[in-house]
């Protein structure tokens, strides 16, 4: 058999196993509490809920108005045919009171809709751990098993794409002719360092529109224990709708192999509008994945976690 031959049947072969690998975790996988999507499915089987409740205030100096928001967002997540596909609903809608300044008095008004709407799916491209394995302790030297390898700083590697959905005739909270569909795609990257775990999102958003958007978000988190966690992150986006950059950072708590609650709050760097808001939430998952094998990480954020609890001692427990 040709050289060339051998090479291709062994790229089908380790393409193959990648796609079948697990990506279940014993832990809850969650995205909150920040707005970055981590770079793993939640697992064949598994659907899972996360919501957040948040009060957001605005203040254009230019503009002269002030808005008061409060809302609801949330994430429907449910993995199936494979380990690393994952299919999801992400939406927002918020009830807004404004004070317009810009006349002989203040003019008040209301308004609420959904700002986000979209039906989405995500699948693992690539996955580091599966395709080198796991790190290989040296047992008789604790610097070695500390050192940085140029591995570690390759990512796994996930695409994702979504339609973004507004059937309203009219939503101060979009785009002016947003239209009823238009399409939405992100590149997601994750790099798991221990206790340590750091994704990067980059993002189109309503490219075939009059107002494309283009967004990036960096994000951070830290394992304090197996049940606390802290992230912070950092938001950029530009649009002739609007841009912005935003800094937000938390905390989560762990209740229980399957639920997990968090706060967080984000603030601007400019006036035009200056922002604040803050958010509490919660991520719930029904558990209903039939592979024996499973993937134990420490974080319990971004697709992370551990859990004290050995119930199945048939699941083989690979930490990274």
């Amino acid at each position: 058999m040709k050289a060339w031959t051998q090479k291709i049947l062994f790229a089908i072969v380790c393409f193959i196993s990648m796609s079948t690998a697990a990506q279940y975790t014993e832990t809850v996988n969650t995205n909150n509490p920040g707005l970055s999507q981590g770079a793993f499915a939640v697992g064949k089987g598994v659907a899972q809920v996360e919501g957040n409740l948040f009060y957001r205030t605005e203040e254009h100096h230019l503009q002269r108005y002030e808005r008061d928001y409060t809302g609801l967002s949330m994430q429907l997540r449910y993995g199936a045919f494979m380990e690393r596909l994952e299919f999801s609903y992400i939406g927002t809608f918020a009830s807004v009171k404004q004070s317009d300044n810009r006349g002989f008095g203040n003019v008040d008004s209301k308004f609420s809709n959904f700002s986000r709407s979209t039906i989405g799916a995500k699948y693992l491209v690539f996955d580091p751990l599966k395709f080198w394995g796991e790190k290989k302790v040296n047992l008789l030297s604790w610097k070695a098993n500390r050192r940085l390898n140029w591995k570690d700083l390759v990512p796994a590697v996930s695409i994702y794409a979504g339609a973004n959905i507004d059937l309203s005739e009219t939503n101060s909270l979009t785009p002016p002719n947003d239209p009823s569909f238009s399409p939405r795609f992100e590149l997601i990257t994750q790099n798991n360092w221990g206790q340590w775990v750091f994704v990067t999102n980059f993002i189109v958003d309503r490219i075939s529109t009059d107002y494309p958007s283009y967004e990036w978000i960096l994000t951070m988190t830290h394992s304090i224990n197996r049940k606390w966690a802290v992230f912070g992150e950092y938001q950029g986006f530009k649009s002739d709708f609007y841009s912005d950059d935003l800094g937000r950072g938390g905390i989560a708590y762990l209740i229980s192999k399957d639920w997990q609650v968090d706060a967080s709050a984000t603030i601007n760097f400019k006036d035009t509008p200056s922002v604040f808001q803050a958010n509490v939430g919660m991520s719930y998952r029904f558990d209903f994945h039939k592979d024996d094998e499973a993937i134990s990480q420490k974080k319990n954020l971004k697709g992370t976690g551990d859990d004290k609890g050995k119930k199945n001692k048939k699941k083989k427990k690979i930490d990274f």
